[in-house]
């Protein structure tokens, strides 16, 4: 999809198709109303109705589209107001793009991890209002000056939110991060230079021992693509429960349950937390239980299961570093209704996660991990994180692309040391070999499980 269709039009181009638009839409509004065309459901059906009535319409009034107006731009502008999201949906059919951001009338997108001020913006106010409520209508959400903020999923699951006045000081806002079929295998993010060959042998291995991960960064730093790839290691046999607060998790195995948090209703009501969602899985009989993120209470029950026989599990979290994650583990326990003294906490952090795994977002937009590191509590019962991989970054090429390595520090963790057979085995040594660091490049393929 190519969001730059239209070619570029000067002030009063542009004034006069902002008219020609207008006119022609409100006169198909108009017919659509005598023909009893239903706008609420756009079906297959109400859009060869509409782009019927629209087509009859600019035949009529072919003389009063200038010869610089594409017939076929003005028709998809026309529906895509009237039926779509308007400006927006050039953008979300664009595969290149990753993030919608609406400034009031301003739109900016994310491209390759770069923001970009987008080619079209919206000429008014109400323009993005009305695209407010064609994207809450069907989710049964509104928003008004009583409840100026809410959130959502569009229908090819693009996680939504937004925000009026009086909360949005400077007009509406709309934040569109749009869901990427696509799964992404070791194999991908090695040829896109998101982690090493030796890194993802080291993940797959983890994951069949059945290693506690936390995959934290700051946000849109690539956590739940890796939480998505990491999850594929899970042998077919097993039963994985997830727990979302938006579902976004493709995974290729069978015996899956997908379970979503949902928001209170407009009365208050109906809400089902991750808690909830998490303590019910513990019934499902779950071989694996995966948290897209821990936020807030949920943590301490997450980390019991980790310290009573539930291991294997994974999960995310919002963190500057892998040091503050533990910091944010301590303070997420805190919001729950249980105390727990800090040093007994901190024991259940270090004997819960094993591997704890930071993602970073650099300012040429790659996302890279850069480091991977064990947990383990000290003999004076500190928490510590130890790194076992780490990317050393480098200048930035000709392209401003940031340039740098992938480093094996030598470490082996204590997991590995405490198991006489996996020392033992060749493979599982050249993990933390740093010799091999590039060796394991180019040569590492995840088959499908």
């Amino acid at each position: 999809m190519d969001t730059n269709r239209h070619q570029p039009l000067d002030a009063s181009q542009a004034k006069a198709y902002s008219i020609l638009r207008s006119s022609i839409r409100a006169e198909l509004q108009n017919r659509c109303v005598v023909h009893d065309v239903d706008f609420s459901s756009p079906n297959a059906e109400t859009r060869d109705k509409v782009r019927g009535i629209l087509d009859q319409i600019l035949r009529e009034r072919l003389r009063d589209i200038p010869n610089w107006v594409k017939r076929k731009d003005l028709i998809e502008d026309i529906m895509n107001e009237v039926l779509g999201f308007g400006i927006l949906e050039e953008y979300l059919r664009d595969n290149r793009i990753t993030e919608i951001m609406v400034n009031r009338t301003e739109v900016f997108i994310e491209k390759d991890g770069r923001i970009f001020p987008a080619p079209r913006s919206f000429e008014k106010d109400e323009e993005v209002r009305k695209v407010v409520e064609r994207i809450l209508a069907p989710i049964g959400r509104r928003v008004d000056e009583s409840f100026p903020l809410a959130g959502g999923r569009l229908p090819d699951g693009s996680r939504v939110n937004v925000a009026i006045p009086p909360v949005a000081v400077d007009g509406p806002m709309i934040t569109i991060r749009k869901f990427t079929p696509r799964f992404f295998s070791a194999s991908n993010l090695i040829e896109m230079k998101t982690l090493s060959g030796q890194m993802a042998a080291f993940f797959r291995f983890i994951v069949e021992e059945r290693k506690n991960i936390m995959v934290t960064g700051r946000t849109s730093s690539g956590k739940t693509t890796l939480l998505n790839m990491l999850a594929g290691f899970i042998p077919a046999s097993e039963r994985i429960i997830t727990i979302e607060e938006m579902a976004e998790l493709q995974l290729p195995h069978r015996n899956v349950v997908r379970l979503e948090s949902r928001p209170p209703n407009i009365q208050g009501k109906g809400e089902i937390t991750i808690r909830v969602l998490f303590r019910n899985a513990l019934h499902m009989r779950p071989d694996r239980i995966i948290v897209g993120e821990c936020r807030g209470a949920e943590t301490l029950d997450m980390l019991q299961a980790m310290n009573t026989g539930h291991d294997g599990s994974l999960s995310t979290a919002h963190s500057n570093s892998p040091r503050d994650l533990l910091a944010r583990l301590e303070a997420m326990v805190s919001m729950s209704d249980v105390w727990i003294d800090t040093r007994t906490l901190q024991r259940q952090i270090a004997s819960g996660i094993d591997v704890i795994v930071y993602c970073t977002r650099f300012p040429d937009g790659q996302r890279r991990i850069t480091s991977v590191s064990e947990v383990t509590l000290s003999e004076e019962g500190d928490v510590r994180v130890q790194n076992i991989y780490q990317f050393q970054a480098g200048g930035a090429d000709a392209k401003g692309n940031i340039q740098g390595e992938f480093l094996t520090t030598g470490h082996v963790p204590g997991f590995v040391l405490r198991e006489p057979s996996l020392m033992k085995s060749d493979s599982v040594r050249s993990f933390f070999d740093p010799e091999r660091a590039g060796h394991f490049d180019g040569v590492f393929d995840l088959k499908a499980t």
